[in-house]
């Protein structure tokens, strides 16, 4: 008898929990496609501030390349003025390069 008791007791709770358990369910189905494309376009996107990030990281490597070449452009031209015609040639190789690379980089803002 306690047995059978005890049994209709947890049948009852049991009951009772299953319709929860079921909206759950059910609404977990419903809303994963809508979390799943919002997931995608979260990838897909990129925010303004990551695009900014992205661009501030471009144009540092652009300066830190002019500034080696025009340290090895000083002493290229430095090596060509002690009459070294090899470094003539590479001093004049290596100013092009820095003037391809100038209009790459931002100008400053005044002010």
């Amino acid at each position: 008898m306690a047995r059978s008791v005890s049994l209709a007791l947890l049948l009852g709770f049991s009951s009772l929990a299953l319709p929860g358990c079921v909206a759950r369910t059910a609404a977990a189905i419903v809303t994963a496609p809508v979390k799943v494309v919002s997931k995608g376009v979260d990838l897909a996107t990129t925010s303004q501030s990551e695009a900014d990030e992205k661009r501030g990281r471009e144009i540092r490597k652009r300066e830190e390349k002019l500034g080696k070449l025009q340290r090895r452009y000083e002493e290229e031209l430095k090596n060509c003025r002690e009459g070294d015609r090899r470094q003539c040639i590479r001093a004049r190789e290596t100013h092009a390069e820095m003037q391809r690379l100038i209009p790459k980089i931002p100008a400053e803002p005044n002010g």
